[in-house]
C-alpha cells in the first residue's frame, strides 16, 4: 500500500481535447459575429481561431500541466502552496473538466483540466466528511 498524498493532476489529453473544442466554437463564434455585423469575409474567424487558440494552448501548456493540488489529512494544497483547509471547504463541484471548489467565505479555486472530475469531486467531499465525523 502506498503512503503517497491524493494528487489532483492536469491532464494532457483533456487539456488539447478543451483546446480542440474552444478553437471550434470561437471559430463558428467568430464566423456568426462577422456574420451579423454584415462582413463579407466571415471565414475569417474560424481561420484566426485555428491559427490562434493552439498557438496559445502550445504557449501555455507547460505552465498548466505543472499546476497540481494535493489532498493532505486537512487541507488541500494548490499550486504554490495556497493551502484550502477541508473544513473552509463550502462545496465542490465540477464545471466541464475541472472540480471547482468554493469556500464558505465564497472564494472559489478551479482545478483543471481533469480526466476524471467528479472522482476528484468525490475524493475531495469524501476528505471532507472524514474531518467532520
Amino acid at each position: 500500500m502506498s503512503d503517497a498524498l491524493p494528487r489532483f493532476a492536469p491532464d494532457r489529453a483533456t487539456y488539447i481535447r478543451n483546446h480542440a473544442v474552444l478553437t471550434v466554437v470561437g471559430g463558428a463564434g467568430a464566423a456568426l459575429v462577422l456574420f451579423v455585423l454584415g462582413m463579407p469575409d466571415i471565414w475569417v474567424g474560424p481561420v484566426a481561431a485555428l491559427a490562434a487558440v493552439p498557438l496559445r494552448g502550445a504557449y501555455l501548456m507547460s505552465e498548466e500541466m505543472g499546476k497540481v493540488w494535493t489532498l493532505s489529512g486537512n487541507e488541500l494544497l494548490g499550486p504554490q502552496g495556497r493551502p484550502v483547509f477541508l473544513h473552509q471547504i463550502g462545496k465542490v463541484r465540477t464545471i466541464g473538466s475541472a472540480a471547482q471548489i468554493v469556500t464558505v467565505e465564497g472564494d472559489k479555486h478551479l482545478i483543471k483540466y481533469l480526466a476524471d472530475p467528479g472522482a476528484a469531486k468525490a475524493r475531495i467531499e469524501a476528505a471532507m466528511a472524514g474531518r467532520k465525523g
